[in-house]
């Protein structure tokens, strides 16, 4: 039985959940996103919620990676 990763996100867990990851990020269209550094930021503050469990946001149920790149998204705790 493969063991999830609660504190993961879906590119660091199986290439399948990767690739699926980047082809949503990359269809994303460049000025809706913010910069990447803000993004790996939003990100890291995803990593270290109690509310992420492998990739999803228990609290809205989204995937952290997606609503973190884009500039009209929001935490739903208002952590970014």
């Amino acid at each position: 039985m493969e063991l999830i990763c609660k504190k993961c996100l879906l590119r660091e867990m199986a290439e399948a959940d990767a690739a699926m990851i980047k082809k949503y990020v990359d269809a994303v269209k460049g000025e809706d996103r913010v910069p990447e550094k803000e993004y790996e930021a939003r990100l890291a503050v995803c990593k270290t919620c109690d509310r992420l469990n492998a990739g999803t946001c228990n609290a809205c149920g989204c995937y952290v990676e997606l609503r973190a790149l884009t500039g009209v998204s929001h935490c739903p705790y208002k952590k970014w």
